[in-house]
C-alpha cells in the first residue's frame, strides 16, 4: 500500500526559513532559551524525512547523554509528527520507545538516537548502518555538551556517494551559547567557509512565546544582566568575571578504588535544579565523577533516582543545612547526610579553596560543565568592576561543588586527603 499525504500546513518562525533550506554541510542554530530552535529543527526534519524526494535519508540524533534524548529530542520529534500528521499520524509514522526510533511509512526513512558519553558509546556510533538508505543527517542537540573530538567522530560518518541526487550530508547543531572560549565558536563562528551556515535567534523573535515567559526574561534581565545576554539574547558569554578556570574536562576511570577518597555533595532544589555530585580526591586533586541534575522532582523521587543509579549510601553526603527536613529524608533512606553550616564568608572561603585545586570533570557531567563555564562574579553596574560575590543564578551544581570541599574549609590546616573512610574523610596527619 502506497501512503500519500494531503497538503500540510505547519507554523514556523519566519527567521528560520533560510537556514532550514540550506544544504551546507554544517548548519548551526545558536540561540537564547525559548527561541524555538529545537521545535523548528524537529518540524524541519519530520517534513524532510516524509518527502518522497528524500527517500534514502536517515537521521541520527545525538546528545552527550543518550538517556536525555527521551524527554528532549525524541519528545520534540514525536510532537512534530503529531503537528504535521494530525490524528492519523500512525498511518504515516511508526514510533518505538525501546530503543527510541521513528520510521516514516511513506519513505522508509528512519530516525535513531545515540549518546557520546564514553568510549563505548563513541565506538557504537562508528558502526551505525541502515537497512535502507544511508546516514545523511545528524542533529546534535545541546551541542556545547560535546567535546570537539566527539563531533569529529560524527562528522566522519557522513561520507560516500549518495545514489539519490536530492540527498546531501549535513550536521545540525543547536545550543545556547555559554562561553566565548568554547571550541564551537572557534571552529564554526570565527571563520567564514562555504560549508558553514550559522544563525542566531532569540525568544523575542519567537511568535509562539507567551507573555508570562517574556515577563520571566525581563526579571532575569534585572537580576542577572550577564546571564540574560546568554539565555535571553543568545550572545556568547564574555570571558571576564569567570570564577573558576582551573578545570579540565576529560575521560577518566571513576571506579572508587583508584581514588584516595570519595563522597557526595547536594544542593537542594525544585523549580531551580536539584544537583547531586559524586566527587573524589586523588593526590590532592578534585575529580567530579557523576551528577544527578533534575528539575521539579520531589525529594522521594530524587532518592528513588539515586537508588536506581546505585549512589553509594555509606559515603558522606554534604548538604545545605538550610533544608533540615530534606536532610532527614535522605538520612531515613539510608544515606550518610551531613549538613554544611553556613556562616559569614563561607561561600568566599569555599571558592578560594576551589581556586587552589586542580579540578577534573568527567564529560558525562554535562550540567556541571555548563555551569562552571558561566559561573561568574557579580558586576557593579556603575563601576563595571566585579565584586567578590557570585551570581546566584544557574549555580546549583556550583553550590554542590562548594559543599563538596567543606571538610577542607573546616580543616584548612590540612591540604591533602589520603584515605577513604565510611564515616568521613581521613586527612594527612589526622588519626580518626
Amino acid at each position: 500500500m502506497v501512503r500519500t499525504m494531503t497538503k500540510v500546513v505547519v507554523g514556523f518562525n519566519k527567521g528560520f526559513k533560510e537556514i532550514n533550506c540550506t544544504k551546507k554541510r554544517y548548519r548551526l542554530f545558536k540561540g537564547s532559551a525559548g527561541s524555538g530552535k529545537s521545535v523548528n529543527i524537529a518540524q524541519d526534519f519530520i517534513l524532510k524525512l516524509m518527502n518522497p524526494k528524500n527517500k534514502g535519508a536517515n537521521l541520527l540524533v545525538v546528545r552527550k547523554i543518550d538517556a536525555s534524548n527521551k524527554d528532549s529530542t525524541f519528545a520534540e520529534l514525536t510532537a512534530a509528527v503529531e503537528r504535521v500528521c494530525g490524528a492519523k499520524w500512525q498511518s504515516y509514522w511508526k514510533i518505538k520507545q525501546s530503543p527510541l526510533e521513528l520510521e516514516c511509512l511513506i519513505t522508509g526513512n528512519k530516525v535513531i538516537f545515540r549518546g557520546m558519553k564514553d568510549v563505548n558509546e563513541r565506538e557504537k556510533v562508528k558502526s551505525i548502518n541502515f537497512s535502507r538508505g544511508k546516514l545523511t543527517w545528524i542533529w546534535i542537540e545541546e551541542a556545547t555538551e560535546l567535546q570537539e573530538s566527539d563531533v569529529d567522530i560524527l562528522d566522519d560518518r557522513l561520507r560516500g556517494l549518495l545514489p539519490n541526487k536530492n540527498l546531501y550530508y549535513q550536521m545540525t547543531f543547536s545550543f545556547n551559547p555559554v562561553s566565548a572560549n568554547h571550541w564551537i565558536k572557534r571552529k564554526y563562528f570565527d571563520i567564514e567557509h562555504q560549508d558553514i551556515y550559522t544563525y542566531s535567534s532569540t525568544y523575542l523573535e519567537n511568535r509562539f512565546i507567551d507573555e508570562a515567559y517574556h515577563r520571566r526574561m525581563m526579571l532575569r534581565k534585572e537580576q542577572d544582566p550577564e546571564g540574560y545576554k546568554i539565555y535571553g539574547l543568545g550572545e556568547w558569554g564574555e570571558l571576564g568575571g569567570v570564577i573558576l578556570s582551573n578545570y579540565s574536562v576529560h575521560d577518566f576511570d571513576i571506579a572508587f578504588e583508584r581514588f584516595d577518597s570519595m563522597h557526595h555533595a547536594q544542593d537542594f532544589g525544585f523549580n531551580h535544579a536539584n544537583a547531586l555530585l559524586t566527587v573524589s580526591f586523588k593526590d590532592g586533586e578534585l575529580f567530579v565523577c557523576n551528577e544527578i541534575y533534575v528539575h521539579q522532582m520531589d525529594t522521594n523521587e530524587i532518592i528513588e533516582s539515586a537508588d536506581k543509579k546505585q549512589v553509594v549510601k555509606s559515603l558522606p553526603m554534604y548538604c545545605d543545612s538550610a533544608e533540615p527536613d530534606r536532610i532527614k529524608m535522605w538520612r531515613d533512606a539510608g544515606y550518610n547526610t551531613i549538613p554544611v553550616h553556613k556562616n559569614q564568608g563561607s561561600v568566599k572561603a569555599q571558592i578560594d579553596i576551589l581556586k587552589g585545586l586542580k579540578i577534573h570533570i568527567h564529560p558525562s557531567c554535562v550540567n556541571t560543565i555548563k555551569e562552571i563555564q558561566q559561573w561568574k562574579w557579580k558586576k557593579d553596574p556603575k563601576s563595571g568592576l566585579y565584586r567578590d560575590e557570585p551570581v546566584e543564578v544557574f549555580d546549583d551544581a556550583m553550590a554542590a561543588l562548594r559543599y563538596s570541599i567543606e571538610p577542607l574549609r573546616v580543616n584548612q590546616e590540612y591540604s591533602n586527603i589520603m584515605l577513604p573512610t565510611i564515616g568521613g574523610w581521613k586527612m594527612k596527619g589526622v588519626n580518626k
